[in-house]
């Protein structure tokens, strides 16, 4: 059965199943033919995709063969081609088969924001203001409606990691889900470590100044202060810049402040003069 947002347009509908749909909702239209090999593989993709909106988008399908007319109209010359309306004008387009990324990306530049998606991206302008506690509860709201999204995934442990909460930042990261950002959640995971050991690190227990110094640092971004723990780490670089151990936690510290942080480009050219 098809959904109610997946349907076949003519000449006769497509005025009002397209255009003046596209007012209050997004429409893909698909243009395409009971011959075209490339369509067949195309359909399936675009469909999945558009069930995942849950509504949010239109998908139209246009025969060509059919409706000559629309194909002419839409200055359609090879098949498969997609296009997208909002507002009543085309705001997107391609042509031939896409890989699922690339159709995701599509989709993704004209469905309208959820209510998750706008909590998520205050929730990351928190984080880039440092506001850690704040950003948290809207963090575990987003990913209780959008569960295992790596984006918010990666947030909340940003935030944990800022307030000295270790294990559940280790055990989000630990499993953290293939996607774009895994390799940033890999940079996170010294910083959870050092955290999670840090019980077993007493002031004055350390053998040597270096390993206090250290241990020091992991204190301080436990308690959120991010800066004085990179100052105390880069100093220790400073004296070896062999020390992986002190220059994977300097970037695990520097992926909590997150790129769009300035203090997070003061620190990485800082690092750099130190290494190179």
């Amino acid at each position: 059965m098809t959904p109610d947002n997946i349907i076949d347009v003519t000449e006769a509908d497509f005025e009002y199943e397209v255009i003046e749909y596209s007012q209050n909702t997004p429409v893909v239209v698909d243009f395409w033919a009971a011959w075209c090999q490339p369509c067949k593989v195309l359909a399936p993709m675009l469909e999945k995709l558009i069930k995942e909106t849950a509504g949010a988008i239109r998908l139209a399908r246009v025969n060509v063969d059919e409706n000559p007319n629309l194909a002419i109209r839409f200055g359609v010359r090879s098949i498969p081609a997609v296009k997208a309306f909002s507002g009543g004008q085309i705001v997107a387009e391609f042509s031939g088969v896409q890989p699922e990324s690339r159709l995701r990306e599509f989709i993704s530049r004209i469905q309208p924001p959820s209510p998750a998606g706008l909590a998520l991206e205050h929730a990351l302008s928190l984080l880039n203001q440092e506001q850690w506690a704040e950003a948290e509860p809207i963090l575990r709201m987003v990913l209780e409606q959008m569960p295992g999204n790596p984006l918010a995934l990666l947030g909340l442990a940003r935030a944990l990691l800022a307030q000295g909460k270790a294990r559940e930042a280790h055990n989000i990261l630990s499993a953290f889900p293939a996607s774009r950002e895994f390799s940033n959640a890999q940079t996170l995971l010294p910083l959870a470590e050092a955290m999670e050991n840090l019980p077993n690190h007493q002031p004055g227990d350390e053998p040597d100044e270096q390993s206090a110094a250290y241990w020091n640092a992991i204190r301080l971004a436990a308690r959120g202060r991010i800066p004085l723990a990179l100052d105390g780490l880069l100093d220790l670089l400073r004296q070896d810049r062999r020390n992986e151990n002190v220059r994977l936690t300097i970037l695990s510290l520097l992926e909590v402040l997150g790129d769009e942080n300035p203090q997070t480009r003061s620190y990485r050219r800082e690092l750099a003069s130190i290494l190179f």
